[in-house]
């Protein structure tokens, strides 16, 4: 998406040929068999893994930071593993993003009009707001399991990244409706009323 929006906004005219179907076909199966490669990892490596006896994981879902705490084996090769593949699935893609915000910034700074300055950072904000909020929850259910050995802890930090995301994605999204500006300022101006 930001890589959409970095074409958008600093190649308008050349958009088209761009981000043609084929690029588009293109993205979303390299996103695919990533996907599919690193949940394929992570589950052979867990295969290798021996468990002493019936455990049982604290969690909703079985995640994959539970399950190798609970081998009895050594795991050392799981956890460099866990984290190698962590920091490259995370950051290449950040650094894709930051990379594509520095471009968008740098071309709308450079835009004469203020109303097209204004569309651009409107029509940014949406995406921006909804990648920190994604790494932001992700980011903090990594730091709550190393710094927490609570299990409620660990799995409401879960809940938050997996759920919250996105059920907000929407609700971003169409914040750039005005209709639904006008309904959220008719809604927090009636709470406001009622306090």
């Amino acid at each position: 998406m930001s890589y959409d929006l970095y074409v958008a906004i600093c190649h308008p005219l050349r958009y088209r040929v761009i981000m043609n179907p084929c690029l588009c076909v293109l993205l979303i199966m390299i996103s695919l068999l990533i996907s599919i490669f690193h949940g394929l990892l992570h589950s052979l490596m867990v295969l290798r893994l021996s468990f002493c006896i019936d455990l049982e994981i604290p969690h909703f879902f079985c995640e994959l930071a539970q399950v190798v705490k609970l081998a009895c084996s050594d795991t050392l090769v799981e956890n460099i593993l866990i984290y190698v593949s962590s920091c490259i699935l995370v950051g290449v893609p950040l650094s894709g993003i930051v990379f594509s915000y520095i471009h968008i910034v740098s071309s709308v700074l450079r835009m004469p009009s203020s109303g097209g300055k204004h569309k651009a950072f409107s029509t940014c904000g949406s995406h921006l707001s909804v990648v920190s909020l994604f790494y932001g929850t992700g980011f903090g259910v990594h730091i709550s399991f190393a710094v927490t050995d609570s299990p409620r802890k660990s799995a409401v930090a879960s809940v938050m990244y997996t759920l919250v995301p996105q059920m907000l994605n929407p609700f971003i999204y169409s914040l750039r409706n005005r209709d639904m500006k006008e309904a959220l300022r008719k809604f927090t101006g009636r709470t406001t009323s009622l306090l």
